[in-house]
């Protein structure tokens, strides 16, 4: 057989000369012959070769160097961890003679035949066909080579001759494109930058493999090899695409949307991208597809990779540590970020997809919903109880029981025929409403409903194979569902929301159902007999068809059809919503979308779905919420103290904790059970709610911030502990603590029946928020208090946070006095920032409209200096500064050089009040 061949041992550089036609049959040095070796050595010892990153390329030289080998002890030379499934179909036993008709090595392990967990009896050997790089030439990016198969593969429609692009964007991007050299294939129609010049001075290297075809990709620094895909086959049919990679380390995150620890579980899982209607549950697809993962490398670095590719596809993983992409249609587009920070892989990621939207001030109050209020005058009695117990509200939310019959752009004449008044009264009280949409449109009464009608004789919905506009059933009945790749659906969409707001003034809209969700598997009279509809492979999707609680894959839609376009149906939705919202309001929109795809931050947030009042949902929630601050999408969180079946007052007041922390706060519950808002308990429990919310609304304009910085910069809000300690690997599996930033670090307790937590504190100090006393961590894990009243929250050493006093609403806080915690780090420095605008107008930041202020602590002195301001600044003024860590007590205070009083506790705490210094005026404080 052949036997690998180095290509390129690095990046071409633009100097470098290129024939047209690159001639690649000279024959480079070779690794060593390992043979003899490798049969020698223990599991261990192999595993520990396998992180190399020269695995494939040693199995290969294995299976040359043993010519005589049966097949039987070239399969077995295969170490266990390297077996890279040849047989995924989950609908039939594999047995031998299955296997072995695709080439493929089959050796049986003692677990029941056909099992879809462990090592796979089914496997390539190491000299399975795949592709060979004929030629590669130069570009003024990078390089473009063409690939051959000579040997078809097992999935009908093989594609003998694919195009390689590779393109060097940044010193820190990579872009590699893989596609059918003579045909075109669907690609995402999604908005990317385009590299104007080839990077100088890459991060990266990267290697060729001649036959079979593979590329590896090397971190310069270190020499980790990030990708290496000769490992396993390049299979590109039309169907089914494959492409597998050793990993460098087992520390991977990402690769949503699904309900699992933040740290993936690489003993052999699969994980499905294809947008569901499902309560979250373990191990199955859900609302999203995120086909992007972080990885944690040995040493702290990291990294990012990134699959443009929106067709049904699932994510193999396997202890080797290796990876395996399998998807059903589309090109491999992918993405290569190096950090190499996380924080950096992030930030390079949303580069690519685009940055989150600014939320509106008010979009990061406290929230609240329930369906089952019944009335619109309940609604209103729960609004007014939360005003009269002075709890914090900013938004009053209804789910579809307002609409008649559960019809979009209607509210119940009867049951909320005060509807329209109450929104006015909660505007006049400095709150705003949003409500439900869902994409589905009534067609039970043709000629009757305007949104149906009208759509119809635009020809703006989805159709079936004849072109007939397909029906499926949802809430109203028979429904048809809005194609919002259709630029025309635009503005049937503004005109329906613009009709409904004329009768209910809405100030933020949230989208449901929009995988689409179909309660008809495929429509009411089902789906084609095709191959879009049951594709030659199924990936491991919930429902085992494609068709399962959405729409047939074999619609029509105005962009391709809905095979490729299901996963971005709530992207488009979202883009329309927010479009509209912006030309109905004329400031910032509010869209909170249950299905999601990458980008969709730049246009909504995202909660996760239909979750159970259980103490784990309440845990499975904090991975969530870091997943998809890794996604692009930090406006994002549960419902507080779950969607269905009936919480306790326990664990609604711990929840109500936590999700004082969600970057999107909201409690939310079904109907038929008891309600859960804040006004519903006792007092002992309403208290504590209450003090949680008004901690939450004294941190607001340090959230906004945060805010500020993923929008303009791609920041995560809600961050893993590892992202700012990426040198301590305890912090990698850790998704019961998380951080605000890069200074405020939350530990909520997930048990019940418990008044203490353990939380692990990183190097270094770290000041309790509420007190100011502090505790000098060596990395370790502590024991505290935790009662039921208190949620613990810790400032890291040398951040500055504005705090301010709160109000019962963001409107109401806004205007109020500024407070300062300076958390003092071991050199006595410390450092910190404020955003601040008017809370709602478009392009703040872009048109210069906002006051931008960075704080510093060093020798004892408090800086506050503006950088640029605005008007809004002049309304707020600075009342308390606090310093925690001051080892010393001063003998005196001086702000801009006056004398002023201070108080110090013994706990180090020196605090210094009635200042009424102006926001937008510099000012100094200095203790001696």
């Amino acid at each position: 057989m052949k036997s690998y061949q180095k290509l390129a041992t690095d990046i071409p550089q633009p100097t470098e000369s290129y024939a047209e036609e690159e001639s690649i049959d000279g024959k480079p040095p070779c690794l060593p012959k390992l043979s003899t070796w490798w049969l020698g050595v223990g599991l261990l010892t192999m595993v520990a070769v396998l992180l190399s990153g020269v695995t494939m390329w040693m199995l290969r030289q294995v299976s040359g160097s043993q010519g005589g080998q049966t097949p039987l002890e070239k399969c077995s030379a295969v170490p266990e961890p390297l077996r890279f499934d040849c047989y995924p179909e989950r609908n039939m036993v594999v047995t031998k003679e299955l296997c072995e008709s695709r080439g493929c090595c089959f050796i049986e392990r003692d677990q029941p035949l056909g099992s879809r967990s462990g090592v796979p009896w089914c496997f390539y050997s190491p000299d399975f066909p795949s592709y060979t790089l004929e030629s590669l030439n130069q570009t003024e990016l990078g390089m473009v080579g063409l690939l051959r198969r000579k040997v078809k593969a097992y999935y009908p429609r093989d594609i003998e001759r694919l195009q390689l692009s590779v393109e060097f964007e940044t010193n820190t991007r990579l872009h590699i494109k893989i596609t059918d050299s003579t045909s075109p294939r669907f690609e995402v129609p999604l908005e990317v930058p385009q590299a104007m010049k080839r990077a100088e001075n890459p991060v990266y290297s990267l290697e060729f493999s001649k036959e079979p075809f593979g590329l590896l990709l090397r971190r310069r620094t270190s020499g980790a090899v990030l990708l290496n895909t000769t490992v396993a086959p390049l299979i590109f049919a039309d169907q089914f695409l494959q492409i597998s990679t050793i990993l460098p380390s087992k520390f991977l995150y990402g690769l949503g949307e699904h309900r699992s620890s933040f740290l993936h579980s690489l003993d052999w899982s699969t994980l499905t991208l294809w947008a569901r209607d499902v309560p979250p549950m373990e191990s199955y697809n859900l609302y999203g597809a995120h086909p992007f993962y972080l990885l944690m490398e040995e040493g702290g670095d990291a990294h990012g990779v990134f699959l443009l590719n929106s067709n049904a596809m699932e994510v193999a993983l396997q202890p080797a540590p290796a990876l395996t992409w399998r998807t059903i249609g589309g090109v491999l587009d992918f993405y290569i970020f190096l950090g190499p920070d996380p924080n950096m892989v992030i930030q390079q990621y949303q580069q690519v997809i685009g940055f989150p939207a600014m939320p509106p001030f008010w979009g990061l109050g406290f929230h609240l919903c329930r369906w089952g209020y019944g009335t619109s005058n309940e609604t209103w009695q729960v609004v007014k109880a939360m005003r009269n117990y002075q709890i914090p509200q900013d938004a009053q939310w209804n789910d579809i029981d307002y609409m008649e019959g559960y019809r979009d752009f209607t509210f119940d004449p009867e049951k909320f025929d005060t509807l329209p008044q109450l929104v006015e009264d909660l505007h006049k009280h400095g709150q705003y409403y949003v409500m439900i949409l869902d994409p589905g449109i009534s067609s039970t009464n043709p000629g009757s409903y305007w949104p149906y009608d009208e759509g119809l004789r635009r020809g703006i919905f989805i159709n079936t194979t004849q072109g007939q506009t397909l029906i499926g059933q949802v809430w109203p009945g028979l429904t048809a569902f809005p194609d919002f790749s259709n630029p025309d659906t635009y503005q049937w969409w503004l005109e329906n929301l613009n009709r409904f707001h004329a009768h209910v003034p809405f100030d933020g809209l949230w989208i449901d159902m929009n995988e689409p969700s179909d309660f008809k598997d495929g429509s009411v009279d089902g789906c084609s007999p095709g191959e879009l509809d049951n594709p030659p492979y199924m990936p491991a999707v919930l429902g085992g068809s494609l068709s399962a609680k959405t729409v047939c894959a074999s619609a029509k839609q105005s962009a391709s059809v809905h095979y490729n376009l299901h996963n971005l149906y709530g992207l488009m939705e979202a883009k329309a919503t927010a479009s509209a919202l912006i030309q109905i309001r004329g400031k910032r929109p509010l869209v909170i979308s249950r299905s999601t795809f990458p980008s969709q931050g730049r246009y909504s947030g995202h909660w996760l779905g239909d979750n159970r009042s259980k103490w784990k949902d309440m845990y499975w929630s904090v991975p969530g919420v870091l997943s998809f601050n890794l996604f692009g999408i930090p406006l994002v969180g549960a419902d507080i103290c779950g969607f269905s079946g009936t919480t306790s007052e326990e664990l609604c007041t711990r929840w109500m904790q936590l999700g004082a922390f969600y970057p999107f706060s909201r409690n939310h519950n079904t109907q038929n059970e008891k309600a859960q808002d804040p006004v519903a308990f006792g007092s002992v429990a309403r208290t504590a709610m209450k003090e949680v919310l008004l901690t939450r609304y004294a941190l607001l304009p340090f959230l906004y911030t945060l805010f500020h910085r993923a929008h303009l910069q791609g920041h995560t809000v809600a961050r893993a502990l590892f992202f700012e300690f990426p040198q301590d690997v305890i912090t990698y599996s850790i998704d019961k603590q998380f951080l605000w930033g890069q200074s405020l670090l939350v530990t909520p307790v997930l048990e019940p029946g418990v008044d203490s937590v353990i939380g692990y504190f990183p190097k270094g100090v770290w000041y309790d928020y509420y007190t100011g006393s502090s505790v000098n961590s060596s990395g370790e894990s502590l024991k505290m208090a935790a009662p039921l009243d208190h949620i613990n929250l810790h400032v890291r050493e040398g951040a500055i946070l504005p705090t301010q006093k709160p109000g019962s609403t963001s409107w109401v806080s806004s205007g109020n006095p500024l407070r300062l915690i300076a958390a003092l780090s071991q050199n006595a420095s410390a450092w910190g920032d404020l955003f601040w605008d008017d809370g709602e107008s478009l392009d703040t930041f872009e048109r210069g409209d906002y006051s931008y202020l960075v704080f510093n602590v060093t020798q004892n002195v408090f800086t506050s200096t503006v950088l640029h301001a605005n008007v809004e600044a002049t309304y707020i003024t600075v009342d308390v500064l606090s310093v925690y860590g001051v080892r010393e007590k001063p003998s005196r205070v001086t702000v801009n050089g006056k004398e002023n009083p201070f108080s110090y506790l013994d706990n180090q705490v020196l605090t210094v009040s009635d200042l009424n210094l102006n926001l937008s005026q510099g000012f100094s404080i200095r203790w001696l």
